[in-house]
């Protein structure tokens, strides 16, 4: 029988990373489900938030079929804006995320808190040290190898939408 345990992953994911990944085949393995909750929705077109919400579901849905988790396992993405409450905002993402969540996955101290008081468990996730989505974008800017810290699929989108030059500002 299937794991029907259900795990939620809220990030901005400007862009998704190897770090990213990482957790994803980590959640793989324990979790029947997993929701990508796609955060800061609202945002796009600065050297920030330089992509959409549409255009970062698209760069994590092909990296995950590139190793196979999808079609294999049961993905869902939910997109979720920016809310003047964190604790509004948890309660958004969760009414999104459909049925029950079993589990947060987080690194950040400020999403964690909010899923905390609304009584979720949360699995604190380490950040993999040299990769960063900061990282990635100031290599971008730099002109430094970004590429090396993003999945192949994840590089060809942001190339194909020219998100370099998104990310210094000129795109």
């Amino acid at each position: 029988m299937a794991n029907k345990f259900t795990c939620l992953f809220p990030g901005r994911f400007q862009p998704f990373h190897n770090g990213h990944m990482l957790v994803v085949k980590g959640m793989a393995k324990l979790c029947g489900k997993l929701v990508v909750a796609i955060g800061s929705s609202d945002k796009s077109g600065t050297p920030e938030n330089p992509f959409t919400a549409e255009e970062r579901r698209d760069m994590i849905q092909r990296a995950l079929q590139g190793e196979d988790i999808i079609p294999a396992f049961d993905v869902t993405f939910i997109m979720v804006p920016d809310m003047d409450s964190d604790e509004a905002w948890a309660k958004a993402v969760l009414e999104a995320a459909g049925g029950e969540v079993h589990q947060v996955w987080t690194g950040n101290p400020a999403t964690k808190a909010p899923f905390l008081a609304l009584g979720k468990e949360v699995k604190d996730i380490k950040e993999v040290p040299g990769v960063s989505a900061t990282g990635v974008r100031a290599k971008m800017k730099e002109g430094g190898d970004w590429k090396a810290k993003v999945p192949d699929e994840v590089a060809a989108t942001i190339s194909a939408l020219n998100g370099v030059e998104r990310v210094k500002g000129n795109g």
